[in-house]
């Protein structure tokens, strides 16, 4: 077994809790409020960027000419996901320029990035990975099942071929540079317990806004 095969095994609960939590079902039956499909949107563009960025990080460690080409591919990947979210922000009016970043979000990217610093490509690849093999998991996941209309458009493109290929490069990229250390399997696990607060922030966050409404006292 591969050791980016090794360390998913290793998250595969970690994933299926991800799966099954009400944000990730919501997408696929449509039950999930547009407000908190707003707020992830804002907070998944400005992850994006940091992400990019770590790509960024990973191409300047790189050491041969196919790595340098590998992590170029990687970041187009990074622009396509952006300009779908520019598209959804034009859609629900969010305004992408002005997104505070909630705790959960600022935690991973901060941990993406202080790790991308550090300069160990293999270490740094570990941080990214399940980010991408975990989308591709949703998306196959969701589209398995019935998909209602309203988030249909985030399941296909997470379900695609071509979004499969770049996890897939990642991974590759991550057996070759990676070795089977304490600090790479610890990566891995700390971004997949960090995407998880990510969905469950962006859930909460809405559901906090409507109990201070309801228990806020009428004043008309």
């Amino acid at each position: 077994m591969s050791l980016a095969a090794a360390l998913w095994a290793a998250n595969r609960e970690g994933a299926a809790r991800i799966l099954a939590h009400g944000f990730v079902r919501g997408l696929g039956d449509g039950s999930l409020s547009v407000g908190s499909f707003k707020s992830y949107v804002g907070q998944d563009a400005y992850f994006l960027d940091a992400f990019a960025r770590a790509y960024a990080f990973c191409l300047a460690h790189s050491t041969s000419r196919e790595d340098l080409r590998d992590f170029a591919e990687l970041i187009g990947g990074v622009l396509d996901e952006l300009k779908l979210h520019k598209g959804y922000a034009e859609r629900w009016q969010v305004h992408l320029a002005e997104v505070t970043p909630l705790a959960a979000t600022q935690a991973y990217v901060d941990f993406l990035l202080e790790t991308a610093r550090r300069g160990n490509l293999g270490e740094t690849i570990a941080a990214m990975t399940p980010c991408m093999r975990l989308y591709a998991f949703l998306g196959c996941s969701l589209a398995a099942g019935q998909v209602a209309p309203r988030y249909a458009d985030w399941v296909t493109t997470y379900a695609d071929p071509g979004f499969e290929a770049l996890a897939a490069r990642l991974e590759a990229l991550l057996d070759k540079h990676a070795t089977d250390s304490a600090a790479v399997r610890g990566n891995y696990a700390r971004a997949m317990e960090l995407e998880y607060g990510f969905f469950a922030a962006n859930l909460f966050v809405v559901l906090s806004e409507a109990k201070d409404l309801t228990a806020r006292p009428d004043t008309d």
